[in-house]
């Protein structure tokens, strides 16, 4: 049977907080099995959050959780990273409200996880195997899940600016195709380089600079280095989805289509999901039936 899995070592890393724009101390640390992934706030007198839908108090730009007044704010590249690489049990301690931005994609997490070493634990592996369509609507944005044998995300991505429009808005990645180390987890968070700083004449985003994100101008990067993948855009915005959709509490077994999506609809997506428990299932599964083949080869390179 597939093994739940944590990691070896406690390993620890720092960066800027895109709200506060404050140093953020992280400490990712071994866990049991079955515990999950669990934030502990230690600014706070460790006060706990878990990392699950049913927290969730925050989808406009970044992924936010809360429990009993205590908040982590933009766990979503964090979670994506960890759902990649197929982390089950992880404490996650940090000395401020955020997750740091790092770069302002997974890869950073990735490398800090590969540093830490992967343990396989005595306890099966659970997967969220979505047997039944659910679809949720808002305007002329959509997301929904269907059954797969494996992991899929196919995303439509609609942007009024040139760069966006050149590098491809429109993407359909098979995990058991293409990886997401090498594909997905360099990409990095994007935005108008106006709107942060109307946003930080205002106290807010004090972290962000273009060495955690793209800055767009009205019709260019501003990025000396330029973009990392020619489709940058649409596959950060598959590496958000990852990282929202791990909030089920397992990794998914399922095809999320969406289009024009952010945080918000993923979380009505999730929250629909998990009202409606005859549209999904539970399961372990034998390494020689089981669609984890999507996440083989960066699963494998892990251990």
């Amino acid at each position: 049977m597939i093994k739940q899995r944590t990691i070896k070592k406690t390993v620890k890393a720092r960066g800027i907080g895109i709200h506060s724009g404050r140093i953020v101390n992280m400490s990712l640390i071994p866990a049991e099995a079955n515990h999950g992934v669990v934030f502990r706030r230690m600014d706070v007198g460790g006060k706990l959050v878990r990392a699950h839908n049913a927290f969730v108090n925050e989808v406009v730009l970044s992924t936010g959780l809360e429990n009993q007044g205590v908040k982590v704010s933009t766990v979503e590249h964090l979670m994506s990273a960890l759902s990649a690489l197929g982390i089950d049990n992880v404490i996650v301690e940090l000395d401020s409200f955020e997750v740091p931005i790092m770069d302002g994609s997974s890869a950073p997490f990735i490398f800090l996880v590969q540093s830490a070493g992967i343990s396989e634990q005595s306890e099966y592996k659970n997967f969220f195997v979505i047997k039944e369509e659910v679809r949720v609507e808002n305007n002329d944005s959509w997301a929904q899940v269907s059954p797969y044998d494996g992991f899929k995300v196919s995303l439509e991505i609609d942007f009024e600016h040139k760069k966006i429009k050149d590098s491809g808005q429109e993407l359909s990645i098979d995990f058991s195709q293409q990886s997401y180390l090498k594909e997905i987890s360099r990409a990095r968070t994007f935005g108008y380089m106006k709107d942060v700083e109307m946003m930080q004449r205002q106290n807010l985003s004090l972290g962000a600079s273009m060495s955690n994100a793209i800055a767009l101008s009205d019709d260019d990067v501003l990025n000396e280095d330029g973009m990392r993948y020619h489709n940058e855009f649409v596959k950060h915005k598959i590496l958000d989805i990852v990282g929202d959709l791990f909030l089920l509490g397992s990794n998914m077994i399922g095809h999320y289509e969406g289009y024009k999506t952010g945080h918000l609809l993923n979380d009505q997506l999730l929250s629909a999901i998990l009202e409606k428990p005859e549209t999904w299932e539970i399961k372990t599964f034998e390494k020689e039936d089981s669609p984890i083949h999507f996440y083989s080869e960066d699963w494998q390179k892990t251990l």
